[in-house]
């Protein structure tokens, strides 16, 4: 019933009164012309809608309590995006192969980092594989925004733009790194901090860890 509500309230029933006949809600919501029917009925007896029948048609308007129901669903629906303001990505610490501390290091991004994700990294980078049963929160980050690190040219070669998600891992401060070209698969995260994590966090290759990202 409350996707019939909810269509009925895009149509304006619950700022003034609707005329609508079976036949049109039913294009409406996809449905056959008695669905559409009984699906009004329904309603009609929950309390959820007022309807006046008559010769010319149909006149339908959403009542206080079909409101309410509406809103609750609202409410609902905004519980469910709020918390999706971050995501927890668990994951296997590796060795890399080294460059992460070079471009880390490099002063058109540093400077970038200090500005926009609050920090100065360390000159390198923590990599963590992440599980197979967290890689479709892994995958959401590539569909994100995140901050933009600007990429920048020198005279020897040009850097790319880098995304950026501030996240905490074991208490600490610190963000994902997502360079536009990389050579890592999409299973992996690269992570800055203001110091050392896996001195700071005594992490070995191996080690489990849970990490929040900020969306």
């Amino acid at each position: 019933m409350i996707e019939v509500l909810k269509t009925l309230a895009l149509m304006n029933a619950s700022k003034k009164v609707l005329k609508i006949s079976s036949k049109e809600l039913a294009e409406k919501i996809g449905q056959s012309l008695q669905t559409a029917a009984r699906k009004l009925k329904e309603l009609e007896e929950a309390g959820l809608i007022e309807r006046q029948i008559t010769k010319d048609g149909q006149h339908i308007v959403i009542t206080e309590r079909g409101m309410q129901l509406l809103y609750k669903e609202y409410l609902d629906y905004k519980k469910i995006f709020e918390e999706l303001e971050s995501l927890k990505l668990v994951g296997k610490v590796f060795s890399g192969i080294g460059e992460g501390g070079y471009y880390v290091s490099l002063e058109g991004y540093k400077k970038q980092f200090k500005e926009k994700v609050g920090f100065e990294p360390y000159p390198g980078t923590l990599n963590v594989k992440i599980l197979k049963e967290y890689l479709f929160f892994r995958r959401r980050l590539d569909e994100e925004e995140g901050i933009v690190i600007e990429g920048f040219s020198t005279p020897d070669r040009t850097f790319g733009n880098v995304k950026a998600f501030k996240c905490k891992i074991g208490g600490i401060d610190g963000a994902i790194v997502m360079p536009k070209r990389t050579h890592y698969p999409a299973d992996v995260v690269e992570i800055i901090a203001p110091k050392k994590l896996r001195e700071a966090l005594k992490l070995k290759d191996g080690d489990l860890i849970e990490v929040e990202v900020f969306l």
